[in-house]
């Protein structure tokens, strides 16, 4: 029999943190401000998006969502990946302030007014019952309007999708819990706009040989002989309200990939059958988002898989990006050809930004016609003829393919 409210034994109830609604819904950008406040409050200390998540009473996927539009105006800044760990810049005391007065009604309840004694204290409002599934993330997304930083510092420019940049549109398909597989040619720029989009990435790479202990977790001995489970990528998402990123989705056996499925769909649950049937259940924030090559050997793209996935994004080489970064305009013209010929089904293969990237640095360090050599070099046997053939014809010279010559 439960004790009632107030009786020996009975823990009090815990203090909802000052700048909270108690997880009511907020109104657009209220969250940002209230997470600026805090970060703003304790300048100079560096806390985690489920840190500030636990202190607010919010989710720590919304929290997240908060800090990195912050990032991106400057009004915060991550000081480092693993962990996350976010803290105040001279920007954030200005993301705190509310619009208006009368609009922050957080900032008030941090200084309560003073009230004269009344007989009889005020009926207490009855807290509303608690949802059986998690609500969805308030979006809290900024507009882009420039180059992202990625995780590991590179630049990643953004694209432009359905008339938004796509870093925008991901972040808004995630808000929204549509799950998004982004499909193409190897060295597209799949992962670089993934981890632009989420700078909360866990990222598992598929292929023929992941297992479900990939996704999941498992027994791992210790320096002192015991073995204790040690919990995977997908269950550190779920719990953190994260994104996770499968990469290369297709490669990895559908038996496998199907693990992931209940976490998806409307359960957002798994059971660790390999850690005594543990059930996990996912935190809101939590996103599953996958890339897929279809030309690459082994790839398969099953119905199971495809139904999951609402949002299907097709990623091709931007070849003006490839202009502006100032590569050889003759790499551009022989990739922009073959990719032509590639949607014509006469050839297989077509170099991406990922290979003219390369072309730029090898043309650095060795010259135009050793990059040229080595993009001939690179193709695959049964298209080298015809990537040497463009390769002439934008050259001005027969190329072959980057070799050893006689001894010095």
């Amino acid at each position: 029999m439960t004790p009632p409210a107030g009786s020996p034994g009975t823990p009090a109830p815990a203090p909802v943190p000052s700048g909270t609604t108690g997880g009511a819904r907020l109104r657009s950008g209220e969250l940002r401000r209230i997470v600026a406040e805090w970060l703003s409050d304790h300048a100079g200390t560096e806390f985690t998006p489920r840190d500030i998540a636990k202190k607010l009473g919010r989710s720590s996927g919304a929290v997240g969502n908060a800090l990195q539009v912050l990032t991106d105006r400057g009004e915060a800044e991550r000081t480092s990946l693993t962990p996350l760990r976010y803290r105040a810049t001279a920007a954030t005391a200005g993301a705190a302030a509310p619009s208006t007065p009368a609009a922050s009604p957080a900032k008030a309840s941090r200084r309560p007014r003073k009230a004269a004694p009344t007989p009889a204290a005020p009926t207490p409002a009855v807290p509303e019952p608690e949802a059986p599934h998690p609500a969805p993330v308030p979006p809290e997304e900024a507009p882009v309007s420039g180059p992202v930083t990625r995780p590991n510092g590179q630049t990643y420019h953004p694209r432009q999708l359905s008339g938004v940049p796509d870093v925008t549109a991901l972040r808004k398909l995630r808000a929204a819990g549509v799950s998004s597989l982004l499909y193409g040619p190897p060295g597209t720029g799949k992962t670089s706009v993934v981890e632009a989009a989420f700078p909360d990435l866990i990222t598992v790479q598929g292929d023929g040989d992941t297992t479900v202990a990939d996704f999941v977790g498992e027994y791992t001995q210790t320096p002192d002989s015991r073995y204790v489970f040690v919990h995977g990528p997908l269950v550190t998402a779920m719990r953190d309200g994260r994104c996770l990123f499968i990469d290369d989705a297709t490669l990895i056996p559908p038996t496998v990939l199907a693990v992931v499925y209940p976490a998806m769909d409307g359960r957002r649950q798994i059971t660790v059958k390999a850690n005594g049937g543990e059930v996990v259940t996912a935190e809101p924030g939590f996103y599953v988002v996958a890339g897929h090559n279809p030309g690459v050997h082994g790839a398969v793209l099953t119905d199971a898989l495809s139904s999951r996935f609402s949002a299907q994004i097709q990623v091709s080489t931007d070849f003006d990006l490839a202009k502006q970064l100032n590569i050889d305009r003759r790499a551009v013209r022989v990739a922009r050809n073959l990719a032509t010929r590639q949607r014509k089904g006469e050839v297989r293969w077509a170099p991406q930004l990922r290979e003219l990237i390369a072309f730029e640095r090898i043309s650095a360090v060795l010259g135009a016609d050793a990059a040229a050599a080595n993009l001939v070099g690179i193709a695959p046997e049964e298209d080298r003829d015809t990537v040497a053939v463009a390769v002439r014809d934008a050259f001005g010279t027969v190329i072959e393919p980057l070799a050893l010559g006689p001894r010095v």
